[in-house]
């Protein structure tokens, strides 16, 4: 298994070799890289290998060259993941803080009750992103992706903050996601481009972002595009619009006795 581990600069640089190896023996050395002080690690020929920084509660950094499995950051508490390529579903599953940067794709139920860090994809997401992403205290999870979403996208989210820019969309064309927002109670979803009414949970309410929306907005979208090397100013000119909870238990009665 050491063959696969080569250090350098002190043993703060680590590079894995991924390929064949089974996502548990992976792991393992990812947590005695992390274990002996290693404050940078990349992967090379990562091929669907699941759980990757699940269980790194420091704050290194791991560029993955591949298509990461799974849960890819789950739990994660700290550090900051750049996959050079797609990635599978659940990536920042429960994630409670650190970075993950997707160059490519994302599968189905982004940050799934994320409850803090942030992410940004570049492009496309699967179905249910951000589904019961929720936030507590200075806990605020914050997730962009750059193209669009499938359907029951937010749904019953409970916090946080999360930004589709349709980059990937057509001219004229419109997002196509079903449900938006569907038992949403807590958070808020930006999405630049139109959506049409039905289209949306009936828990959702629809406004203009406010100025104190449009600062979190230039933020985010100035970082999303320092990540993929996009033009912010370009992306802003396009107008958002900003999807809200109606109700704080959208559905309470159906509990009562």
């Amino acid at each position: 298994m050491t063959k696969k581990l080569a250090k350098g600069r002190g043993d703060r640089q680590v590079k894995i070799d991924a390929l064949g190896l089974p996502y548990r023996e992976l792991n393992a050395l990812l947590r005695e890289a992390v274990a002996g002080g290693a404050e940078s690690i990349e992967l090379t020929n990562v091929y669907g290998q699941r759980y990757i920084g699940t269980d790194l509660m420091k704050p290194v950094r791991l560029d993955i060259h591949g298509t990461p499995g799974n849960d890819l950051g789950a739990f994660m508490e700290g550090p900051r993941i750049t996959v050079h390529g797609n990635g599978q579903d659940g990536i920042a599953n429960t994630m409670n803080e650190g970075e993950i940067i997707v160059h490519g794709h994302a599968g189905d139920i982004l940050a799934m009750s994320a409850r803090g860090g942030r992410v940004f994809v570049r492009d496309d997401v699967g179905y249910r992103a951000a589904i019961h992403m929720k936030e507590y205290g200075e806990k605020k999870p914050l997730v962009v992706v750059g193209g669009t979403a499938q359907d029951f996208l937010g749904e019953y989210m409970a916090g946080g903050v999360l930004v589709v820019l349709g980059l990937t969309l057509k001219e004229g064309e419109r997002h196509r996601a079903s449900y938006i927002g569907t038992g949403m109670h807590g958070g808020v979803i930006f999405l630049r481009g139109a959506v049409e009414k039905h289209q949306l949970g009936k828990e959702v309410g629809v406004a203009e972002p406010d100025e104190a929306d449009r600062k979190l907005l230039r933020t985010l979208v100035g970082q999303y595009a320092e990540y993929f090397d996009r033009d912010a100013e370009e992306i802003l000119k396009k107008d958002f619009i900003k999807l809200f909870p109606l109700y704080l238990r959208p559905y309470g009665r159906l509990y009562v006795y």
